[in-house]
């Protein structure tokens, strides 16, 4: 619930200042992960769209606006990384980005260490920290997911104020990475 509620208060500023209609936005970021499919299973790619659906059905049973629906689908099946579902609409790059600011910054570090724990990841490969000499992966090491996915982020944004967001929340990410090495 607190990714939610982040990912909500995001949108909602992103929202603001892109020009997007929150009656579209702010259900979406709500809803956006109503499904839950395991990071190891086959259908994750197809998480987004299956959230999409039930958040709509959802919507259409408490008589949410019918003209809302669509848009509220799309935003929801085109956040995820791993869709590779492309927005089209402003409310869509507004939720998109909100949920990956999520993953960055100081919240994504947490975020990242927290899980990579819980899914029995060491923190870092000993010999080769900041992979330098090898292929990250992100599959057995938590500070690989840095390299993997996180420090690409930025480059992902599709608002104006998502993408400056997203690079303060790089840059800090940046300096945590130096003082790891120092601290290594």
């Amino acid at each position: 619930m607190a990714h939610l509620a982040r990912v909500v208060a995001t949108a909602q500023r992103l929202a603001r200042i892109e020009g997007a209609r929150l009656d579209v936005v702010i259900p979406a970021a709500w809803l956006h992960d109503c499904v839950h499919v395991a990071v190891t299973s086959l259908d994750r790619p197809r998480a987004s769209m299956m959230a999409g659906d039930a958040a709509t059905a959802f919507l259409r049973t408490i008589g949410y606006p019918d003209e809302c629906l669509d848009a509220i689908h799309h935003a929801i099946a085109a956040h995820s990384f791993s869709a590779r579902i492309a927005p089209t609409t402003t409310e869509a790059r507004v939720v998109q980005d909100a949920d990956r600011l999520d993953a960055i910054g100081a919240i994504g570090i947490a975020r990242c260490l927290m899980l990579g724990g819980q899914m029995g990841r060491i923190l870092y490969d000993a010999e080769d920290p900041f992979a330098e000499c090898r292929v990250p992966d992100d599959r057995v090491s938590s500070l690989d997911h840095f390299y993997t996915k996180l420090l690409t982020l930025a480059a992902t944004m599709q608002t104006v104020a998502g993408r400056a967001e997203a690079e303060r929340r790089t840059a800090f990410m940046r300096e945590y990475l130096d003082q790891l090495r120092r601290e290594l």
